[in-house]
């Protein structure tokens, strides 16, 4: 079970540290004075990021990246994020993980070397301070995040256009370039309160833990396909897995397949995209003992994302929808049943007007067969969870937005009233977000 609850009071410093952030995140920034991708091409934070929502991706961006991160001239290849927020939990319990509840904290920030190496080779890389990690007693912690480092070319004719490359990263899905993925779906990064279901398919858990090599192909800016295969980042992969703790990181054995497909059409100020992916992966059920028998995931998703883009409107909607079956094989002690099974569905739509003021609405829904496994287990023991989160947010200026999300629960396990068991109702768990995020 994956928690995303945590802990305990700020201190003055922290409240000190927090107020000089937002000061310098508000304070107004010069033409020039834009995140690394930005300075390299010259483009304001709308070319690549629809209605400058960072980090959902534009045409313009998609093909940004897809190109390995080349276009435009080599600059400082360094750029910086922060996250600043407050949350608050409709009933909080004495529970720890409810012990920074309704505190103003500094939660976390990112370091990023990002940007062209050579005229082929591009890098998208991503260190990243958790103020409050959970794995050690909710201390400050340095880790690796998201990386992606690219080689790629493009051939047009008259006839063809026609992208390749080849990616070596540290998490199925980062490599896409549709906000539909599993990897970027959800995009203000929160750890505090309860703000989403505990049960998730493995594709989402693998960030940071896992490395991988990926092929793709775009042509035309009409079908895509990427394949490639993930194994454990240990090793002389170590680097992509940096700041997880051993025992806790996923043990996969051997390489394990990825498969992503996609068909993307534009016309005028309107785009659509309509995929599929496959993962399977065979994870040790003991991290710190990965040898024996492993028990078997397979994960099949299909997913949609629709864009309207002409100023000052920006309207966008993605959708994703994840069934994974779990087979426990010869694995035993580990769960109840032989195998079992998960679903989950995201829907998520956004207006943004003037590249300044926006509002989303997702919907969420995880339901599966009742059982103790490493990744589907919910707080009774079952998976199923469904709510809604609204949120509001405002960009001031292109690198900073301020958002309030509330997660609101319809149901845990079919019983609100009593979803753990103990008489606790999933309305209970209701949390507000406040955050101020900003990149530079």
């Amino acid at each position: 079970m994956r928690s995303t609850i945590t802990s305990i009071t700020i201190k003055k410093t922290g409240a000190f540290a927090l107020l000089a952030l937002c000061i310098n995140l508000l304070t107004p920034l010069a033409a020039n004075a834009l995140p690394a991708f930005a300075r390299q091409t010259g483009q304001n934070c709308v070319a690549c990021h629809a209605g400058g929502q960072f980090p959902e991706l534009t045409p313009y961006g998609r093909l940004f990246k897809l190109t390995g991160y080349t276009m435009g001239s080599r600059t400082i290849p360094i750029s910086a994020m922060g996250l600043a927020s407050l949350t608050k939990s409709m009933t909080p319990t004495s529970d720890p993980g409810f012990a920074k509840d309704a505190n103003l904290i500094f939660q976390t920030g990112s370091v990023f070397l990002a940007g062209k190496v050579t005229d082929n080779v591009g890098i998208f890389a991503q260190g990243t301070y958790n103020n409050y990690s959970g794995d050690s007693g909710y201390q400050g912690v340095w880790g690796s995040d998201n990386f992606d480092l690219r080689y790629a070319d493009r051939f047009i004719s008259p006839s063809s256009d026609l992208i390749f490359g080849v990616s070596l990263n540290n998490n199925p899905t980062v490599t896409d370039v549709w906000n539909s993925a599993p990897a970027w779906i959800i995009y203000a990064p929160t750890q505090f309160g309860v703000t989403g279901p505990d049960a998730g398919p493995i594709v989402n858990g693998l960030g940071a833990q896992v490395a991988g090599v990926n092929a793709y192909v775009m042509w035309n800016n009409l079908l895509y396909a990427e394949v490639g295969g993930y194994k454990t980042a240990n090793g002389a992969f170590s680097f992509l897995s940096q700041g997880t703790n051993d025992a806790n990181q996923t043990k996969l054995s051997g390489t394990n397949p990825y498969l992503r497909i996609a068909l993307n059409h534009e016309w005028g100020a309107h785009n659509i995209m309509v995929g599929a992916f496959g993962l399977n992966a065979n994870v040790y059920p003991d991290p710190t003992n990965p040898t024996g028998p492993t028990i078997q995931y397979k994960d099949r998703g299909i997913d949609a994302q629709y864009q309207y883009l002409l100023d000052p409107e920006t309207i966008s909607a993605q959708f994703s929808y994840i069934r994974e079956t779990i087979n426990n094989g010869d694995v035993t002690g580990i769960a109840l049943n032989p195998s079992n099974t998960l679903n989950t569905l995201r829907v998520k739509g956004t207006y943004i007007y003037q590249a300044k003021y926006g509002g989303s609405l997702s919907f969420f829904k995880t339901s599966g067969t009742s059982d103790t496994t490493l990744y589907t287990a919910g707080p009774s023991g079952s998976p199923n969870t469904r709510g809604i989160t609204p949120e509001l947010f405002w960009m001031p200026i292109q690198n900073i937005r301020v958002g309030l999300q509330y997660y609101a629960y319809q149901q845990f396990d079919g019983a609100g009233t009593n979803y753990d068991g103990n008489g606790r109702n999933a309305k209970d768990n209701n949390t507000a977000f406040l955050y101020v995020w900003g990149a530079y």
